[in-house]
């Protein structure tokens, strides 16, 4: 089968089961579907693996680097001036936590250390993905990185409305 047309199918598969999941209401549930429908295509054996085309990857990162970022306004700047203390808690607690967990699952599993660590490095699935690509271990991580953005996707949002029923938790000034 021509790449094109395999890319096609991939394409089409996460396409379908993302705008299916839109109509669930779950938090991302676009997202989650694309990945799944994606995923169970090539998990199944019955299509090649996809071949995108040089740069692909590159450029849908920046498309969603941009999304978020148009999400950053005045307001946002204004939440930080109250959020930088636990911002700067959650980012250094998540990289202490993720080296360690990084350490003992290479440790006490026998994965390789890279794979372990780049894949419990807090971090969205594409760039912890592209970093492991650069040491050669990119499909390891995205692997991890996948079983762990479809699991928050899917627990996350349960929780929130199980602990912050109200739609939202105040934040003391």
């Amino acid at each position: 089968m021509p790449s094109f047309l395999t890319l096609f199918l991939y394409i089409l598969g996460g396409a379908a089961l993302g705008s299916f999941m839109l109509l669930t209401g779950i938090p991302a549930g676009p997202l989650l579907g694309a990945i799944l429908g994606a995923g169970l295509l090539s998990v199944s054996g019955r299509l090649e693996i996809a071949d995108w085309p040089l740069g692909t990857k590159t450029i849908l990162g920046i498309g969603i680097g941009t999304v978020i970022g148009t999400g950053i306004n005045k307001d946002t700047l204004g939440e930080l001036q109250l959020l930088w203390k636990p911002a700067l808690v959650i980012t250094f607690t998540l990289l202490i936590a993720g080296i360690l967990v990084g350490l003992l699952i290479s440790r006490f599993f026998g994965v390789d250390k890279i794979v372990a660590l780049l894949g419990a490095a807090p971090g969205g699935t594409i760039g912890m993905s592209l970093v492991g690509a650069e040491f050669g271990v990119g499909a390891a991580v995205a692997a991890l990185h996948a079983v762990r953005l479809i699991t928050v996707l899917f627990l996350i949002p349960a929780i929130v409305n199980f602990l912050a029923p109200t739609g939202g938790i105040d934040i003391p000034k």
